[in-house]
C-alpha cells in the first residue's frame, strides 16, 4: 500500500516550510440544524477547513493591527518584507495575536510553511488540500511571548514552498497580520529577549539572564520517510520505510555538546497523510495548522551561558538513519533578565543522563509485525544567584514510546497502534516555598489502511493529543489544566482512476476539551462527505 500510494504523496510533499482557554460558553449550543443536505459522495466543493480548538480570548483594551505579509506562493521563493511596530498602542502589550488567512483552489498537495520576524520563527504551519472550487481557512496564535522582537523594526520572511504546473494548479494565497492589545502582560509569560542561533549554532545570552527557555519547532517532513517516521521499521523487516533501529524518535538539545534536554516529537499527520486526503479536507489532524514548539528549560545551564561568550546550542533527532534528511528544527532562545544585576552567576549541579532504551522487534509472517518499546530519562539541575537570592531549578523528563505495526505483502493492509508519553517536572526553589509544574503529555495514533480487491482504499484512524498539567507551591495545588484533543476519521475512495471517478465517502470528527482552574471549553465537530453536520459546544 505505501509503495503504491503513500510514496507518490511523499514525492509531492515539501519541507519548510496557543491557545489556552477562550471565553467559556454559558450554555451548550448546537448548530447542526444549520447543516446542508449530505451528498452520497464527495463532490467538487466542501466546507472550508476548521478545527474545534478555542478562539483566542481578546482583551477589551485598545488594539492596533499590522500586516506582516501578503503573498501568493507558487514556488520556493520566500516572501520578504519589513515589519514596523504599531503606532498608538504603546510598546508593551497585554496580548499579541497572529492571524493567518489562506486561500487555494484547484489541485494541490499539502505544503509546509514558516513565518519569521527578525529571524525568530513565530509560526510553523501546513496547508489544507483544496477543492476544485476553492477553500479558505484561517489560523490564530497567541504570540505575546515574542513581544521583545516586535518592539523594533524587523525583517520579515515567509515561505510556503509550492509547485504549480499543469496538474497541480493550486496557488496558495496568504495574509498574515498581528493585532496588539494595549496593556502589560504577566512578566512570567513574556521574556525580555528572544534570541536565535548564529549560522554556527551559537548563542550569546545576556550576562544577567536568570531564566532561559529554548523552543524548537521540530517537524519530520520533506518528501521522505521521516514524514512518516512513526511507521519506520528495522532494516531486517520488508517494508518501504526502514530505519536502523525502528520508529523511535527523540528530539535532543545540547549546550556545548552536553545533553540539556530531551522530548518526544509530536506525531504530526499532514493533510495528505495516511494515503487518504478525504480524511482531512475539512478537519485537519491535531496541530497540523499550528505546529507547537517543543520547550526546554535551560535555566540549570544559565551559570555556564552567562559568561558573555558564544555557546553552541545544537538540536538533533535520535533514530534518524545516518546521512538521511527529513527533519527541520529551528530554535528560539527566550531569556528573562535580572534588571538589578549586571551579571548573574550560577552553576550546573546535576546532569544525570539515563540510557536510551529502544527495542524494536520484527516478527515475520503472513501478517508482518514490528513491536517497539522505547524510552529515556534525563534530570538536570542548577542554580543562579540573583538580586533576590539563590534560585535552584530542577528539570526531570521521562519519555516512553510503545507501538505495534502490522502490514501484509504489498502493504495492501498497513496498521499502527502507537502511543508516546512525555512527562516533565520543573521545580523552582528560591524565595518562598518551592514551585513545581508537572506536565504529563500523551500522544496516540491508532489506524489502518486497506486496499480491497475492488481497488477501494479505506482508512480508519484515531489521533489523540492530551496533556495534564499541575502547578503546586510548597506542595499545595495552585493551578491545573487537562487537555484532550481527539480526531477520528473513516474514509474510502477508488484508486487508480481519474479524480472524478473516485466515488469517495468519509466521516470525520474532532472533540476538543480543555478544563482547568482557568475555566472550561468543550467543542465537537462532525463532517460527512465534506459537509459539516455537527458543531456542538458547551461545558
Amino acid at each position: 500500500m505505501r509503495s503504491r500510494i503513500v510514496m507518490s504523496m511523499l514525492a509531492g510533499a515539501t519541507l519548510l516550510a496557543s491557545t489556552l482557554l477562550g471565553a467559556s460558553p454559558a450554555q451548550a449550543t448546537d448548530n447542526s440544524a444549520q447543516r446542508a443536505d449530505v451528498p452520497v459522495e464527495f463532490g467538487t466543493d466542501w466546507h472550508d477547513p476548521l478545527t474545534a480548538a478555542p478562539p483566542i480570548a481578546e482583551p477589551t483594551t485598545k488594539s492596533c493591527r499590522v500586516t506582516l505579509a501578503e503573498a501568493q506562493f507558487s514556488d520556493f521563493t520566500p516572501y520578504r518584507g519589513t515589519y514596523t511596530p504599531p503606532r498608538g498602542c504603546g510598546d508593551h502589550w497585554s496580548k499579541v495575536v497572529l492571524r493567518l488567512d489562506g486561500t487555494v483552489k484547484g489541485r494541490q498537495y499539502d505544503r509546509l510553511g514558516y513565518l519569521h520576524v527578525g529571524g525568530v520563527e513565530i509560526l510553523r504551519t501546513s496547508t489544507p488540500e483544496p477543492s476544485p472550487d476553492g477553500i479558505a481557512w484561517s489560523v490564530e496564535k497567541d504570540v505575546t511571548r515574542y513581544s521583545a522582537t516586535f518592539r523594533a523594526a524587523q525583517d520579515v520572511e515567509m515561505l510556503i514552498g509550492n509547485v504549480v504546473d499543469d496538474t497541480y494548479t493550486g496557488v496558495i494565497g496568504v495574509k498574515a497580520t498581528l493585532t496588539f492589545y494595549e496593556g502589560r502582560p504577566a512578566a512570567a509569560q513574556t521574556p525580555d529577549s528572544v534570541l536565535t542561533p548564529a549560522a554556527d549554532s551559537t548563542v550569546t545570552t545576556p550576562r544577567n539572564s536568570e531564566r532561559i527557555v529554548a523552543e524548537v519547532y521540530a517537524t519530520g517532513s520533506g518528501g521522505g520517510c521521516e514524514e512518516f517516521w512513526y511507521l519506520a521499521v528495522p532494516d531486517s523487516a520488508p517494508y518501504s520505510c526502514q530505519a536502523d533501529k525502528g520508529p523511535y524518535r527523540e528530539v535532543q538539545i545540547k549546550v556545548d555538546g552536553q545533553l540539556a534536554g530531551i522530548a518526544a516529537p509530536f506525531p504530526n499527520v499532514w493533510t495528505g497523510g495516511w494515503s487518504n486526503p478525504f480524511l482531512w479536507y475539512v478537519i485537519p489532524g491535531p496541530r497540523a495548522f499550528d505546529v507547537k514548539p517543543i520547550e526546554y528549560d535551560l535555566t540549570p545551564f544559565a551559570g555556564l551561558l552567562n559568561d558573555g561568550r558564544p555557546h553552541h546550542i545544537d538540536v538533533s533527532v535520535v533514530g534518524v538513519p545516518e546521512g538521511q534528511s527529513g527533519w527541520s528544527a529551528p530554535v528560539n532562545v527566550l531569556v528573562w533578565q535580572d534588571a538589578k544585576r549586571a551579571h548573574v552567576t550560577g552553576k550546573l549541579t546535576t546532569d544525570r543522563v539515563g540510557e536510551v532504551a529502544n527495542s524494536s522487534t520484527y516478527t515475520p509472517g503472513s501478517e508482518e509485525r514490528v513491536d517497539t518499546d522505547a524510552g529515556h530519562r534525563l534530570t538536570v539541575a542548577g542554580y543562579v544567584d540573583t538580586s533576590h537570592g539563590r534560585v535552584a531549578t530542577t528539570v526531570d523528563r521521562r519519555l516512553a514510546n510503545t507501538s505495534a505495526h502490522r502490514w501484509t505483502d504489498g502493504e495492501n493492509m498497513d496498521a499502527l497502534d502507537a502511543s508516546w508519553t512525555d512527562d516533565e517536572s520543573v521545580t523552582v526553589d528560591g524565595r518562598g516555598p518551592a514551585r513545581t509544574t508537572a506536565t504529563h503529555r500523551t500522544y496516540t495514533m491508532k489506524g489502518s489502511t486497506t486496499i480491497g480487491t475492488d481497488d477501494r482504499l479505506r482508512t480508519v484512524l484515531a489521533l489523540g493529543d492530551r496533556a495534564a498539567a499541575l502547578d503546586t507551591r510548597g506542595g499545595r495545588r495552585t493551578g491545573w489544566s487537562r487537555l484532550d484533543d481527539t480526531y477520528t476519521g473513516d474514509a474510502t475512495y477508488s484508486i487508480n482512476v481519474p479524480r472524478d471517478q473516485r466515488h469517495a465517502v468519509g466521516t470525520t470528527g474532532e472533540r476538543y476539551r480543555l478544563h482547568g482552574s482557568g475555566g472550561c471549553y468543550d467543542r465537537a465537530l462532525t463532517t460527512v462527505q465534506g459537509v459539516l453536520t455537527e458543531d456542538r459546544s458547551g461545558c
